[in-house]
């Protein structure tokens, strides 16, 4: 394949809503410039990007997929990113490589909730947008509306490029306000036929052309110079205009298409190769170390491996975006993240599923490698002369839906671990781990929707059976009082037999806590807890009761029993233990003996001490359209939050309360369906609190249930 400058090579990002065309229009893309030779359909199974068997049985994408299209001598890039908030991950990988995304909105529906959050993200990656306002063909289709509606939603920024003439069944006319020409389109795509702006449409398209040519002159003090002394931008200004003012975000072009029809489509590429930025005209990159790169084949070797996947017959496959140099077979870089040198022995450029390999890869571009030894989502790959520095990379968003999961067969354990740690590799929004606390396996992701289609994967690929439910919580056990208990461990089975007796007092521990008069302090042991929380150890025995050596093994048998408090087999905190008296056989006793009676006097005390579970609690922000407040705030009350404060931000109004992580189970898929999908959250870790008392007497009594069941 022809090898393509960097000024020759633009990335798209394909973005927005579910269901609003962005697979058909990748297709069509890919149609106009000749690089299919027949347009696939989502129905039909026979898209380039939505390829995969999840995919096509579920008639939506789950991953992105690198595409390519070839128009006008310009290499048009293209990342076909899901629309569905729970793969918001392949968003944001997408959009840091991308240097302009076009984002599709329904016609029909306008702005939606997915709508919303790819904007977010845009917003956040401070891309460059350009919208496409999609399946303009429908008889419910109303882009005044939905014009109206993305202004609402995001500013006054947005600027009418294109309007259609005729909506609606049959629609096939747009009125071009760069050009100023009047394009009609064949069913099925192909270059429009150009005529004059009819007299009927002169106004309104003379008034959009003004407000339009005022907007791509504010991005450029000499632009609008130019305007102020003319009146008007010539077409070559104004491109530049539009240009300036996408990478800066202070125009957001609106354009229209019917994707299915190939209506728009090429006009949406003409619009790309002379608008949108390429990559060298983009902001700088710069490194953790502060070099910058500028997408130019004179800087130094810099890649960065924005996607990992697992393809058949390949294996592993890392995507990755050129900053800097040029990029040749058998080149030797190193692995930012372990110093690693890797060989770049084989390279390719994608689209969908089928693969062309490539001798070179310039600066700006995006292509795969593959064999590559240790290499993983959001590593660098640089110049040997740089040695480790890397780019900053992007964020990942934060976990909000945990489940259990076991495999139904446990003989099936090692192989769903595996499984997991390898969907991780591929997809970084999924966390897995084991929690030694709470003895399960935990899998964290986006929703429902993404937990099932890590489900679809191991039953359907990995050929594993799972159960999933809700994870424990880390309660916490502590005490309120003092409280003193002694146990005596005996035990004889003929020869050496056992024998130790503990007499311990134990009280709450808080900062400037007071020792009791009655007990002399002889040495003091204070533990940080890996759980939260301090043990304080203090040696109060006199005359010789104990012997020293044999306090070590009475704080391991505290300790042990702090690990399954007492209560709920949680981990217990913020206890000071006084072990102040006791009694030794001289033949009898041992370190095992005085381990055992420290443990059994420890939970004595413990059940006398007004013990207490605690829980953990968050700070949780909520953000909510305004009219939807009301059903939100019922459902936080019946979760026992408090709030704490209410804000407003843009059309949204900002809860913020303090709620206990028990009762956040679902939460995503609760608020999806209180807000349609409109509201969003955060959920911090703030300190632990004491369960109320119907609370704990509700976990106790399962907790013995439980116990009883196991007997």
């Amino acid at each position: 394949m022809k090898v393509y400058d960097t000024k020759n090579i633009r990335n798209i990002a394909l973005i927005g809503g579910a269901k609003s065309g962005k697979t058909t229009m990748a297709e069509s893309m890919l149609f106009e410039g000749k690089v299919i030779t027949r347009k696939g359909t989502v129905e039909d199974h026979n898209t380039a990007s939505d390829y995969r068997p999840i995919e096509i049985e579920r008639q939506h994408s789950v991953h992105s997929s690198l595409l390519y299209t070839i128009y006008n001598d310009n290499k048009i890039n293209i990342l076909d990113v899901p629309g569905f908030s729970d793969y918001v991950g392949e968003t944001i990988a997408a959009l840091s490589v991308c240097d302009t995304a076009l984002m599709m909105v329904n016609g029909q529906s306008g702005v939606e909730a997915t709508t919303e959050t790819a904007w977010k993200q845009a917003e956040e990656a401070n891309s460059p947008v350009v919208f496409s306002v999609n399946q303009l063909d429908h008889n419910s289709a109303n882009f005044e509306e939905t014009v109206t509606s993305l202004r609402d939603y995001f500013g006054d920024k947005v600027t009418v490029v294109q309007y259609p003439v005729n909506p609606g069944e049959g629609f096939n006319t747009i009125i071009d306000l760069v050009l100023m020409k009047q394009l009609k389109f064949n069913e099925g795509g192909g270059e429009p036929e150009i005529t004059e702006i009819p007299a009927s449409e002169a106004d309104k398209a003379g008034d959009l052309h003004l407000a339009l040519v005022e907007r791509a002159a504010e991005g450029d003090e000499a632009l609008m110079e130019k305007y102020f002394e003319n009146d008007t931008l010539t077409l070559a200004e104004m491109r530049e205009g539009i240009r300036k003012g996408l990478t800066t975000r202070t125009i957001f072009p609106v354009m229209c298409s019917s994707a299915k029809h190939g209506i728009g489509v090429a006009r949406i590429l003409d619009f790309i190769n002379n608008s949108c930025p390429s990559p060298d005209v983009m902001p700088v990159v710069k490194t953790k170390d502060g070099k910058t790169f500028s997408c130019s084949n004179q800087d130094p070797i810099g890649m960065f491996v924005f996607k990992t996947s697992i393809e058949h017959h390949l294996g592993e496959v890392s995507f990755f975006k050129l900053w800097g140099g040029t990029l040749t077979e058998g080149t030797d870089l190193i692995c930012s993240r372990n110093g690693h040198k890797e060989r770049l022995s084989q390279l390719f450029i994608l689209n969908g599923k089928n693969r062309e390999k490539v001798d070179k890869v310039m600066a700006g571009d995006i292509a795969i490698a593959i064999k590559l030894k240790d290499v993983k989502t959001g590593d660098s790959l640089m110049d040997q002369k740089i040695g480790t520095d890397s780019f900053e990379g992007f964020k990942l968003p934060t976990e909000l839906y945990t489940v259990a999961v076991k495999a139904e067969n446990s003989t099936d354990d090692e192989k769903l671990a595996g499984a997991l740690n390898e969907m991780h590799r591929t997809d970084p929004t999924i966390s897995v781990g084991l929690s030694r606390e709470l003895k399960q396996m935990l899998i964290k992701s986006q929703g429902e929707f993404h937990l099932n289609t890590i489900k679809w994967y191991l039953k359907n690929v990995y050929k594993v059976d799972v159960e999933t439910f809700s994870p424990k919580v880390p309660y916490r056990e502590t005490i309120t009082k003092s409280a003193r208990a002694d146990y005596r461990h005996k035990k004889q089975s003929g020869g050496s037999g056992q024998f130790g007796e503990v007499h311990l007092m134990i009280q709450p521990y808080v900062e400037g806590y007071k020792h009791p008069t009655d007990f002399p302090v002889r040495g003091t042991e204070e533990h940080e807890l890996t759980w939260g929380g301090k043990l304080i150890f203090h040696n109060s025995v006199v005359g010789g009761a104990i012997d020293a050596r044999f306090l070590p093994a009475i704080l391991k048998g505290i300790m042990e029993r702090m690990t399954e408090g007492p209560l709920t087999g949680s981990y217990a905190r913020d206890i000071v233990v006084y072990v102040y008296d006791g009694k030794m056989h001289p033949v009898d006793s041992n370190e095992i003996s005085f381990k055992l009676a420290g443990r059994h006097a420890f939970s004595d005390a413990f059940k006398n001490a007004g013990p207490k579970i605690m829980e953990p609690v968050y700070d949780l922000v909520v953000s909510v359209p305004e009219d939807m407040m009301g059903a939100v705030m019922t459902d936080l009350q019946g979760r026992r939050a408090i709030i704490m404060g209410m804000d407003s931000a843009g059309k949204n109004q900002v809860i913020k309360a303090k709620v206990p992580g028990a009762e956040m189970s679902k939460y995503v898929t609760s608020l999806s369906a209180l807000t349609s999908g409109r509201g969003t959250f955060s959920l911090t870790y703030d300190a632990y609190q004491q369960v109320p008392t119907d609370v704990q007497e509700k976990l106790l009594k399962e907790y013995e249930e439980s116990e009883e069941n196991e007997d």
